[in-house]
């Protein structure tokens, strides 16, 4: 282990406090989570996530503020199951503890994030979150419609991009790659143009099986058990399809004398990649381009991608899941999907 590197300190100081704070007492992870959970749900895989020393993602400003109050005190440990004390049930001793383990750690955690202020260890995401590769290249594979008339001239003012869908799903992820892994190669490229190396990389795949080969290809050499299909002459009766036999299908209302999108269906799958198992494969789609961008959203927005990053966090180990979920669609405009909130996801894989 690296004996420079802040976020690997921080994910062994926070083992160590855990398994040998107390000399007489080792706090398993599962009782770790229990405790912490009094105050947000927390689990065996998210506990892990803070304390790997490969790829530590440190924990948010008030999990570490949990943390802090259970190691301040004996007595969150006294009974079973172990719990937290409220702060304001601290005696002054315990206080005092509770100041200076919160100095350490949030210095650790600021450190991790590139500099000593913990304005930056709030903001920045370099090298953070689900989106972070330890290495590259990562290829972002886009959906191409294939629209082009060959008997029509070029227009030598035509971009390049114009020949893709999903541009903004594309210019919003592009950007979170580069600036979480400032140091890695990241590029995008066609469906209609990928070379035989793209496909040992990390792919990205945004879109559906309509305009995206790649998509189709990934879903069948992987074992997730959601399929996508459409309908060409109603729009409204393509779905996303589970191998139990349900259906999760796009909803639409009139608006004006016409048909409005009102809630479109996210798929976030990410797996191993079949072609370089060292590599992965992560789909971000959805019936619609608002559910591609939904997909997209969730785990880049500023607001939501902890949030639901710790979802993933506790819901799943290794690299290997996938979801559905409602995007709703607020005057034409896609909302990002918080996946905590009751009711947004609609199927996960694998389940419990």
């Amino acid at each position: 282990m690296s004996g420079d590197d802040p976020a690997r300190i921080l994910a062994q100081r926070l083992r160590d406090l855990r398994k040998s704070w107390w000399p007489d007492v080792s706090v398993t992870q599962g009782e770790l989570a229990a405790a912490l959970s009094e105050r947000k749900p927390a689990s065996i895989q998210l506990i892990s996530s803070w304390e790997r020393l490969g790829n530590p993602t440190p924990p948010p400003e008030d999990r570490l503020n949990a943390i802090v109050t259970f190691f301040c005190t004996r007595r969150s440990i006294a009974l079973q199951p172990y719990r937290l004390i409220p702060e304001q049930e601290l005696t002054a001793e315990e206080a005092a503890d509770r100041e200076a383990l919160a100095t350490e750690l949030f210095a650790l955690r600021a450190a991790a994030a590139g500099d000593g202020s913990p304005e930056t260890a709030r903001q920045s995401i370099v090298g953070r979150g689900p989106w972070h590769y330890k290495v590259g290249p990562v290829v972002i594979v886009c959906a191409d419609p294939g629209n082009e008339d060959p008997s029509v001239p070029i227009d030598p003012d035509r971009s390049k991009l114009s020949r893709l869908a999903d541009l903004d799903s594309l210019f919003e992820l592009h950007g979170h790659l580069r600036a979480v892994n400032p140091d890695l190669d990241i590029r995008y490229v066609s469906a209609r143009d990928m070379a035989e190396d793209d496909w040992t990389a990390h792919l990205v795949l945004l879109g559906g099986i309509d305009w995206n080969d790649a998509t189709n290809d990934a879903m069948r050499l992987t074992a997730v058990p959601v399929s996508q299909h459409s309908d060409d002459h109603d729009p409204s009766r393509g779905c996303f399809r589970v191998t139990n036999g349900d259906e999760f299908v796009p909803e639409f209302a009139k608006r004006g004398g016409s048909r409005a999108l009102v809630q479109d269906v996210g798929h976030f799958f990410r797996a191993p990649n079949p072609m370089n198992r060292e590599r992965t494969i992560t789909v971000c789609n959805g019936m619609y381009g608002s559910g591609v961008y939904g997909a997209v959203r969730t785990l880049t927005h500023d607001v939501f991608r902890e949030k639901n990053g710790d979802y993933l966090a506790q819901r799943f180990t290794g690299d290997t899941f996938s979801l559905l979920f409602r995007v709703q669609v607020l005057n034409g405009v896609a909302a990002t999907p918080d996946w905590t909130a009751p009711g947004t996801v609609l199927h996960t894989w694998p389940e419990d």
